[in-house]
């Protein structure tokens, strides 16, 4: 069995072997002689040029002065330095003497973000894109107190702008949110309990109340909170515990007229004496104002000349 098929393995062996032997194969010669093949190597291939592909000069260069420049810079995009027709330079001189590297291969400049999209052609485009989706300003909002009366909640930010590794600033976070006191709807007990709970928070001066808040890592979390702070603050003075009625003139920070005991004998003196009601009024005031403010030179001499005017007496 073995040498049969040996056999048929040799005779296989000699029938491929004399067909090779008949066929032609074409010869590749990779020398470079005067045969037929490096000629027509020659033919399809060129020589080879020294100083490699000839590149266009930068685009800067290749600007005209009157081009629409929104179109080469349309939005906000990293320095190119081959698109910007200035010689900006920024970083550290290498020596003390030379001048700040130019804008090519700086990194520096491809750090900080650029406005260069924010030209004034540019902004006018966007201005005009986006009057369509604009109302018409109120007609009621003619003036400053107008603009109080239907919109007393001022929020007051501030954006930060300066060269670093990242363009968030810390303070960029704080929210001041102001309001008027008497834009609220707030009288007697209520207006007091506010008071209260804002503390220092309130100016006398200009009746403002100013919150800020910063707790939050985001201005918009904080400007929810100072939103949320003052909801709080009107509602809770709103409410009345029962232990606030057990509250007495006395309790008070500040001196009331109407509810004061000087009234009552004013009340009782005047229906006997037929009183100025004029007079009763400036008392009243001078009244409250030595009370509120403290006794002072001043103080102390419009109550003495409102008490004798009230009680007949006109001074010398």
């Amino acid at each position: 069995m073995m040498c049969n098929s040996r056999y048929r393995l040799l005779r296989i062996v000699a029938k491929y072997s004399t067909d090779a032997s008949n066929t032609e194969f074409r010869v590749l010669d990779l020398r470079k002689g005067s045969g037929e093949s490096a000629m027509q190597g020659r033919g399809r291939f060129q020589k080879r040029t020294e100083g490699g592909p000839q590149l266009l000069p930068p685009r800067e260069t290749r600007m005209p002065i009157d081009q629409d420049w929104p179109s080469v810079w349309p939005g906000p995009r990293t320095f190119h330095p081959a698109s910007v027709p200035l010689p900006v330079r920024q970083g550290y001189p290498a020596k003390d003497l030379a001048a700040p590297p130019g804008k090519y291969a700086n990194a520096e400049l491809m750090k900080i973000p650029n406005f260069l999209h924010l030209t004034p052609a540019a902004v006018q485009r966007h201005c005009q894109a986006i009057k369509r989706f604009c109302t018409p300003w109120p007609s009621k909002l003619t003036n400053e107190d107008a603009c109080d009366k239907y919109f007393p909640v001022q929020t007051t930010t501030c954006d930060y702008l300066h060269s670093s590794p990242s363009i968030r600033d810390p303070l960029a976070r704080i929210v001041t949110l102001q309001v008027k006191l008497s834009s609220l709807p707030l009288e007697g007990r209520t207006r007091d309990k506010f008071l209260r709970l804002v503390q220092e928070r309130y100016n006398p001066e200009t009746d403002m109340v100013t919150i800020v808040v910063d707790r939050c890592p985001t201005r918009k979390q904080n400007l929810d909170y100072s939103h949320f702070l003052l909801t709080v603050l009107y509602h809770e003075s709103m409410k009345e515990e029962s232990w606030e009625r057990e509250k007495s003139p006395l309790d008070n920070e500040l001196f009331e007229w109407q509810t004061s005991a000087s009234r009552a004998a004013i009340d009782s003196l005047a229906v006997k004496q037929k009183l100025d009601p004029d007079y009763i009024q400036h008392y009243s005031e001078a009244l409250t104002n030595l009370m509120n403010k403290g006794e002072d030179q001043e103080t102390l001499a419009d109550y003495k000349e409102r008490a004798l005017r009230l009680l007949g007496h006109s001074r010398n």
